[in-house]
């Protein structure tokens, strides 16, 4: 084999094996997943983070209870409508939020915060939540789930034609109603 040939190869497996170690090194314990939901001219959508419970306790351990919670890992998720929203009795206007949660043991505060942050915690591990930028925040009731969800999961429901954004943990589901506001009352 000619020396050119030697070196084109040995450069190809340095190139492989860099790319390799790279994906090795950039694989996320909490993968990004993005949940979008559209109906007639409601479009929404979800980015978040999906942290898994590995036997770990999740709701006052992991997750601090009567606590802000960046709903999810890595970086803030965020919430996306382009109209308006009802959400329990406060409007939401069309745009781009981050969700927080307070978990507690009956109920979620849920909050829609105008501001997008860098990452979803500081160095301390504090989230970079500003409670100045809340634009909404309403309580849910916890419904206890008979099966354990082992990755955090958001998603939207509208099975029965009333539409909720789910969130999912360990033994804990909780559903924010939301109704889009018609043109006309906007």
């Amino acid at each position: 084999m000619n020396s050119f040939l030697k070196r084109l190869l040995l450069f190809l497996l340095i190139i492989a094996l860099g790319l390799f170690v790279y994906s090795i090194l950039n694989q996320r314990a909490s993968p990004k997943d993005t949940v979008k939901f559209e109906l007639n001219d409601l479009k929404l959508k979800v980015v978040y983070n999906r942290p898994s419970k590995k036997g770990r306790e999740i709701f006052g351990g992991l997750v601090p209870l009567n606590q802000v919670w960046r709903t999810g890992a890595n970086e803030a998720t965020t919430f996306e409508t382009n109209i308006p929203l009802e959400i329990g009795n406060a409007s939401l206007p069309a745009g781009k939020y981050t969700l927080w949660t307070v978990p507690k043991d009956s109920v979620w505060k849920v909050i829609f915060n105008s501001k997008q942050y860098p990452w979803g915690v500081d160095p301390e591990m504090k989230p970079y939540w500003d409670p100045n930028y809340d634009v909404v925040d309403l309580e849910v009731p916890v419904e206890e789930l008979d099966k354990t969800v082992e990755q955090f999961t958001i998603s939207f429901d509208n099975s029965v034609g009333d539409l909720a954004l789910t969130m999912a943990w360990d033994d804990v589901k909780v559903e924010v109603p939301m109704e889009a506001i018609p043109e006309e009352n906007q």
